[in-house]
């Protein structure tokens, strides 16, 4: 790995806990991002020459507070603003210990689910801010255009902003108003880690991790919410088979395929605890649905032993709380295993052109055609889901779908 990409790995990593840190000290999104660019930097300039620091992400906040500064003495506001900059605590390397990070992206986190913003853009702006998610990443888990999303980043930003937002997490009888988009916040940022949609790499750990651990946090915060525990079980046993979904060569394993015995038994027993706890609470809810279908998964010795037929009506359960693409898509598989292939068509058919624009909705359509034996339609799936796909260990696994049906197998397999 060159100089440049290490940096870069490093800074997508750190992104979201630096971030968080400029914004709790200077209360201004533009200038946080502004001042982490310049540190980003710098940055490529001096750790070629004098290595990457022991702790990156105390060094970035250090030269992004101080490029801070700098912007906000270069301003037409530097008398309302010195104040501000007076109030600043001194930072180094030192200071910049690993308890202090977390605390600051916890208020970040509730500052963008503030309910004075619109849902959608609360998600999109925690997204941006604390997953570190690029607007071009953001805007296809919405499937809207990415400049359709800058926009809406920009709206939100601003009226935190001008609104006086408080940086601050509020208090308890204040949470359950915000819990719905944090939740889905924190969901957004593991399936980005668990499945990027673009970029280098197919798995981002750290976000996995990450969304796992402010999880728990909110666990803490909000013991009797039933759908944070469900969250918690969901990403709990989906982080299970992380290790397991990329083959030595850095090629996409999927479930049918994965190794089971390497599956973190720890974290599937952790999950199902979870999963418990919250149906004990007797408040049903989506995630609690989701957990629920993964615990199936992870109990099933063998994909063929697998309780289609119950993960099946598990969906339909969960289209009739939260109907959606991905809910019928998943529905499509579940029935397609239990009952045979057309059964999974027949509710794809019904989707209608509402999907065209989503892969994974070709990726499906493209195996149960493979499984009737509709080789020239699944050929043809697969190629549409090929131009729609950005991840390339997934779309390196289609390519290999596709050329046994397109006689051109042996060629790519030396690849």
């Amino acid at each position: 790995m060159s100089a440049a990409e290490q940096v870069e790995s490093i800074f997508r990593e750190e992104h979201g806990r630096v971030l968080a840190a400029l914004i709790g000290h200077f209360g201004d999104f533009d200038l946080a991002e502004d001042a982490l660019q310049d540190a980003l930097v710098e940055a490529l300039e001096r750790w070629k020459v004098a290595g990457i620091p022991n702790n990156p992400g105390a060094w970035l906040t250090t030269v992004a507070r101080r490029r801070a500064i700098d912007r906000v003495r270069r301003s037409v506001a530097l008398e309302r603003s010195l104040p501000l900059l007076d109030s600043q605590p001194s930072y180094d390397e030192h200071d910049m210990d690993e308890t202090q990070i977390p605390d600051e992206r916890l208020k970040l986190m509730f500052t963008c689910c503030h309910p004075a913003l619109a849902p959608e853009a609360q998600i999109a702006l925690t997204l941006h801010t604390l997953g570190g998610l690029t607007t071009h990443e953001i805007a296809r888990a919405f499937l809207v255009p990415e400049p359709t999303m800058a926009q809406r980043l920009a709206r939100a930003r601003a009226k935190i902003r001008n609104a006086g937002i408080p940086y601050r997490v509020p208090p308890i009888e204040l949470l359950p108003e915000r819990l719905d988009a944090l939740l889905a916040v924190l969901y957004l940022i593991f399936n980005e880690g668990y499945s990027a949609t673009g970029g280098d790499e197919p798995i981002r750990k750290e976000l996995c991790l990450e969304a796992i651990r402010l999880c728990r946090v909110l666990v803490a915060l909000m013991p009797e919410s039933a759908e944070t525990r469900g969250l918690l079980a969901l990403m709990l046993l989906h982080d299970s088979r992380r290790l397991t979904r990329l083959d030595e060569a850095g090629e996409l394993v999927l479930l049918g395929e994965q190794d089971r015995l390497r599956w973190d038994r720890a974290e599937i027993h952790e999950g199902i605890e979870a999963l418990d706890e919250a149906l004990a609470l007797n408040d049903p809810g989506p995630y609690q649905v989701q957990a629920a279908i993964s615990a199936l998964h992870a109990g099933a010795p063998s994909a063929e032993l697998t309780d289609w037929r119950q993960i099946a009506a598990l969906y339909r359960s969960l289209a009739i709380m939260t109907p959606s693409l991905v809910v019928e898509i998943n529905r499509a598989v579940a029935l397609g295993m239990a009952d045979g292939p057309q059964a999974g068509l027949s509710i794809l058919d019904a989707l209608g052109d509402l999907a065209q624009g989503y892969y994974p909705f070709h990726v499906v359509r493209a195996d149960l055609f493979r499984r009737l034996g509709r080789t020239e339609e699944a050929s043809a799936s697969y190629r549409r889901a090929l131009a729609l796909c950005d991840n390339p260990a997934e779309r390196a696994h289609l390519q290999r779908q596709l050329d046994p049906l397109t006689g051109e197998g042996s060629e790519h397999g030396k690849a």
